[in-house]
């Protein structure tokens, strides 16, 4: 697992969101609601969808799959002048990130957050930061395709 270590420029986001957990997965029934009315964002900043989950504080100090975060579906904007009714807007801070390519189908991303969680952050100089994740649906990304690829941008800090 390979990791490509940036500082991520300030990010403002339109999108919806859902209260979830691990145990209780509502990510489908997000982008369902979503997909059909991101047009309605009139100033969107290129094509790339944006899939977030803004945890609790300390949410992975003593990790539970059934505690609940925002799970977003949402895009980026220059600005919040025009958010459609029933969205909101979003911003993710200029800061430290891990960045990380899944290459496969969606259904199989939980292999690649177990390498991040498991094997590469405990073996690395960081630890996460109580930021949002983020996930990055560019051109190369093809929903339920083995060839698709994302980018996974995991917030970190530095041990102390």
């Amino acid at each position: 697992m390979e990791a490509r270590i940036e500082i991520a420029r300030e990010k403002k986001l339109i999108g919806k969101h859902i209260t979830m957990s691990f145990l209780e997965n509502k990510t489908f029934e997000l982008w369902s609601s979503f997909m059909p009315r991101r047009k309605e964002i009139k100033n969107q900043i290129g094509s790339d969808l944006y899939s977030l989950e803004v945890f609790t504080t300390g949410h992975f100090n003593e990790f539970d799959p059934k505690e609940h975060f925002e799970k977003w579906a949402a895009v980026e904007v220059p600005d919040f002048k025009d958010i459609p009714e029933e969205m909101e807007g979003l911003i993710i801070p200029a800061e430290l990130y891990a960045v990380f390519i899944h290459k496969g189908d969606q259904i199989e991303a939980h292999k690649t957050y177990h390498s991040i969680f498991v094997e590469w952050l405990p073996n690395s100089a960081y630890t996460v930061d109580d930021r949002p994740h983020f996930a990055i649906m560019g051109n190369k990304y093809k929903k339920n395709d083995p060839d698709s690829e994302e980018e996974i941008w995991i917030p970190i800090k530095n041990k102390s």
